[in-house]
């Protein structure tokens, strides 16, 4: 039962993208998934946050900046916990400060899709198969200045989503992409009322060539994402500390369109569009939209997150995060908290959609457990 109700969901997530115009779809979209809950609390956004275990995925050239020698932390996300059980995103990060300028990091994330039961008629014996995904990303983080640092990164990428069908084996499709991070932390300023410290970064990730699932069959781009942000600390006291981040997105994807200008995106345009190259598309990404610079304006999403910090041992966190309804419509609201004891932190969030379309992650509870130890490096 779980698998047909599995099966009807992905059908009607299907339709909905049929009716939106021009909503970009990629491969391998568990990448994009916040994988972590501290992030998650937040509206789901890390590029110009403080520097944590998860760092990775949203912007590794935070690791030179980290305070402690060694981090390593771990994160359950259920998906579609409304309609199944068995589908989950798993992740598993590591990292290492080399000295006082630089940092080495690893992480592992897996896309479980849970057990399908395959049969050609009602009373064959069901074969069962468990599709998963999974990316194992390294990255090398330098100080080049006392304020500014940069990292690159590596990704090797398996999505194993096909089904064995008794003519060939099931074989999983593989990528490799690279990732470019800088990171902007200033010293800590006084104010009259309250210390400050403002943060920046960007990160361009998934910069890589195309994922293909047959010999033969269509190639599909890669979620190459660029990702820039701001943030404040209000610096109230010793015990109390205010973090404000925005964060904005954009899709380094070419725009689905009408390439042979008959008024319908069909299999003909499809097949043109496959032909961009990964490299021209990232380009053509900031200025194909057919309905022009308006419409790249809604390609971007932006998000809006705040922490509260008391005595750097409980935390509260609340995050709103906006994308435009002609381009996933994917709108919802946050809150999370955190809890520190010694070198263990727990934390947790919690979402709510304010779209119309249904979000996966709706309503579903997700934690992260970091452990911090070593030596440790102090920041002015």
């Amino acid at each position: 039962m779980k698998n047909l109700l599995l099966l009807v969901s992905l059908l009607l997530v299907v339709k909905v993208s049929s009716q939106q115009e021009r909503v970009i779809t990629t491969a391998v979209p568990f990448l994009n998934i916040s994988s972590d809950a501290r992030a998650a609390g937040m509206g789901e956004m890390g590029v110009a946050t403080s520097v944590d275990a998860f760092s990775q995925q949203w912007n590794p050239a935070k690791f030179a900046f980290a305070e402690r020698k060694m981090g390593i932390g771990a994160s359950y996300t259920p998906y579609l916990e409304s309609i199944v059980t068995d589908i989950a995103l798993l992740n598993a990060s590591y990292y290492n400060k080399l000295n006082e300028r630089s940092a080495f990091a690893v992480s592992l994330r897996y896309f479980g899709l849970g057990e399908i039961e395959l049969r050609q008629t009602f009373d064959d014996t069901p074969t069962t198969v468990k599709p998963n995904e999974f990316s194992l990303d390294g990255s090398y983080s330098l100080k080049l200045s006392e304020t500014f640092s940069m990292a690159v990164g590596g990704r090797f990428i398996s999505s194993n989503l096909r089904f064995q069908d008794g003519t060939q084996d099931s074989q999983a499709a593989n990528a490799f992409a690279v990732d470019i991070a800088g990171f902007y932390q200033s010293r800590e300023i006084a104010y009259n009322a309250f210390d400050g410290r403002w943060r920046a970064g960007f990160n361009l990730s998934n910069l890589g060539g195309k994922i293909q699932y047959d010999e033969n069959g269509q190639e599909n781009f890669l979620p190459t994402n660029l990702k820039f942000g701001a943030g404040f600390d209000f610096i109230l006291d010793q015990d109390n500390v205010l973090g404000l981040y925005t964060e904005f997105n954009k899709l380094l994807v070419p725009t689905p369109r009408d390439f042979d200008g008959d008024g319908d995106i069909d299999s003909e345009d499809n097949t043109e569009y496959q032909n961009v190259s990964f490299f021209n598309g990232v380009f053509e990404s900031f200025g194909d939209a057919p309905d022009g610079f308006s419409e790249e304006l809604k390609e971007t999403t932006w998000a809006l997150g705040a922490e509260y910090k008391y005595q750097n041992a409980f935390m509260v966190r609340a995050g709103y995060f906006n994308e435009s309804p002609e381009k996933g419509a994917r709108q919802f609201a946050t809150i999370g908290a955190g809890f520190k004891f010694k070198t263990a932190q727990i934390d947790l969030s919690y979402l709510f959609s304010t779209s119309q379309v249904r979000n996966p992650l709706e309503n579903t509870l997700r934690f992260s457990l970091t452990f911090n130890f070593g030596e440790e490096f102090y920041n002015d």
